[in-house]
């Protein structure tokens, strides 16, 4: 049966990013590298269905940092992913336990092609892509996946009749060992005539997608502090070390996120808590989040120091519940570090002991460092981030974290005592279960 497409994908692409396509028909290693909303992705979607319509190989790898960011990014793109591109000869299902996309119908002249979708990121995220031999493999964020991961999906395409790579990513550290183990080093060695199979590599930024309007390159600006790394990175395109103060925005004009009027229209109220060691201390932070996920506002903070017991905790912690609950009516739930089992425990029984059973107590997510910072940078930098004048521990942390000049390699906050990452930790732990709603708010 003959199928019928009921709407066309209005693909624009400009001059660059059509040279960038037809290199890949010949090119192994295919990198797509730059600004956000470059068109980088689509670009590597795009080539590699082309690809997938003649392959003898059957099995393919698709990969994010997370399994439902490469569905999202790769799967859906916004209308533009595989599963928009083969609407009608594709479904999803599962293979071996791993998410994947069925792929069958006149474009691949009716023989069967699997996509699996999986997550990259972690240390052992490699262990979910063993067992199949893949022909070509497309990741989106690159420089999020780990090391052992990239390693194990090259293994995976040895025996592929038709060997590609398509991989897109934001520029990072320029130390960072995706370039000097794979980019780099494949640019290097494709010069020297030592790399076989083709390099196809390309940068882009925004002003090369002729699908975004100069409005829409205004709106995207004022998403991000000019004189953050995220800016250079993202906006700019650019390879850079992360250095010096992390939230300068904030710390050069704390006044200005200060709430001066009276709070209204809060959705949730969550209390994040870091449990301190040896040189730190126990915080907790109450933070209010508006509805729509548009503003987040730090309502309260506290650090203790010393040497707490158990009990000494609990109490304190239920101290900071009941101001929260008499000030503002609520307490939506509480995260925290999922590392200390035993004093979660103790706080569920002392807020029981003392009235507070109803409240949610519920381990942190502890989403990547990273992807923390850049939130909060891009909360500030659209005027969406607020906090009271009882948060001096917060507007403390804010003001001093900084960026590890010894590391070299990585993008790491610095965490030697010199400032209080114990009450960044638990802001952090307070909204970062809705990265993505924060986000899509934009």
């Amino acid at each position: 049966m003959a199928v019928t497409k009921k709407k066309t994908i209005h693909f624009q692409f400009g001059e660059k990013h059509k040279a960038y396509i037809r290199k890949c028909v010949d090119s192994t290693y295919n990198i797509a590298e730059g600004a956000v909303r470059a068109g980088k992705t689509v670009d590597n979607i795009f080539a590699f269905a082309h690809e997938l319509k003649t392959t003898k190989d059957k099995i393919h790898l698709a990969t994010g940092s997370t399994s439902s960011n490469a569905k999202l990014n790769i799967g859906d793109a916004n209308g533009f992913g595989l599963e928009h591109i083969f609407r009608g000869q594709c479904r999803w299902g599962e293979y071996k336990g791993n998410e994947c996309l069925y792929i069958r119908g006149s474009s691949t002249n009716n023989k069967q092609r699997i996509i699996i979708f999986a997550g990259g990121a972690k240390k052992n995220s490699y262990a979910k892509i063993r067992g199949n031999s893949y022909g070509m493999w497309i990741a989106t964020e690159i420089n999020l996946h780990h090391d052992k991961t990239i390693k194990e999906a090259f293994n995976r395409l040895v025996a592929s009749s038709k060997r590609k790579i398509f991989w897109d990513l934001n520029p990072d550290n320029p130390n960072a060992f995706i370039y000097t183990e794979y980019i780099d080093n494949y640019k290097r060695k494709d010069e020297n005539g030592e790399l076989l199979g083709g390099y196809n590599y390309q940068h882009f930024t925004i002003n090369d997608n002729i699908t975004v309007t100069e409005e829409r390159k205004r709106e995207i600006l004022t998403q991000y502090d000019v004189g953050s790394i995220w800016y250079k990175r993202d906006i700019l395109g650019q390879r850079c070390v992360a250095e010096g103060l992390i939230y300068r925005l904030f710390a050069d004009n704390r006044e200005d996120f200060k709430i001066k009027e009276k709070i209204s229209g809060l959705m949730e109220i969550n209390i994040g808590v870091d449990f301190g060691g040896t040189g730190s201390g126990h915080s907790f932070v109450a933070t209010g989040i508006t509805r729509n996920y548009k503003d987040v506002i730090a309502l309260s903070s506290e650090r203790h120091f010393g040497e707490i017991d158990p009990d000494k905790l609990g109490f304190l912690f239920v101290e900071f519940c009941l101001k929260i609950v008499n000030i503002y009516g609520f307490i939506t739930c509480v995260y925290c570090d999922s590392a200390e089992q035993v004093l979660i425990r103790g706080l569920r029984s002392t807020a029981k002991k003392n009235g507070l059973g109803w409240l949610k107590i519920a381990n942190a997510y502890k989403s990547i460092i990273n992807d923390r910072i850049n939130l909060v940078s891009r909360l500030m930098a659209q005027g969406r981030f607020k906090y009271t004048n009882d948060c001096k521990t917060l507007e403390i942390a804010l003001c001093s974290a900084v960026w590890d000049s010894k590391e070299i390699t990585k993008n790491i906050r610095l965490d030697d005592g010199s400032s209080d990452i114990d009450t960044l930790d638990a802001f952090e732990y307070s909204i970062e279960k809705h990265i993505t709603k924060f986000i899509k708010y934009e």
